[in-house]
């Protein structure tokens, strides 16, 4: 068993290569072999927001604090609040960040493929395509 303290992990600011605005990843965990998952939480200042991305495996996002948009590549902008759960499709193109005027934080869970990736990082978010009114 571990005990993985909090403020044990460094606390690091999200790659530009990745997202819009500022963002910042608390690691959580990465299971130990043969487990794959891992979570980090996110918290996104407003505005900010990841590109274009998918996953393998899917992923998952727990609303913690703040105010967030979603978006599946072709759908709606979709708003989510503390405590929605998102459960996004295997390699399903998406976005999501927090609202404009408002910072989100979230729990975001993935598991790496056999080759060790978890994400497929894409384009930026046109600001056209964030500025859409959630649905």
């Amino acid at each position: 068993m571990d005990i993985m303290r909090n403020g044990s992990r460094a606390s690091v600011k999200a790659p530009a290569d990745y997202f819009t605005g500022t963002v910042r990843q608390d690691p959580l965990f990465a299971a130990p072999d043969p487990a794959r998952v891992m979570c980090a939480s996110v918290t996104f200042e407003p505005g900010a927001r990841t590109h274009w991305h998918t996953h393998p495996f899917g992923q998952t996002l727990i609303v913690t604090s703040g105010l967030g948009w979603v978006q599946l590549e072709g759908g709606p902008v979709e708003e989510i609040r503390p405590g929605d759960t998102v459960v996004i499709p295997p390699n399903a193109r998406h976005w999501h960040g927090a609202a404009p005027d408002q910072m989100m934080c979230h729990l975001a869970l993935s598991e790496s493929d056999d080759q060790g990736n978890a994400t497929d990082w894409q384009e930026p978010v046109a600001d056209s395509d964030y500025t859409q009114a959630p649905a």
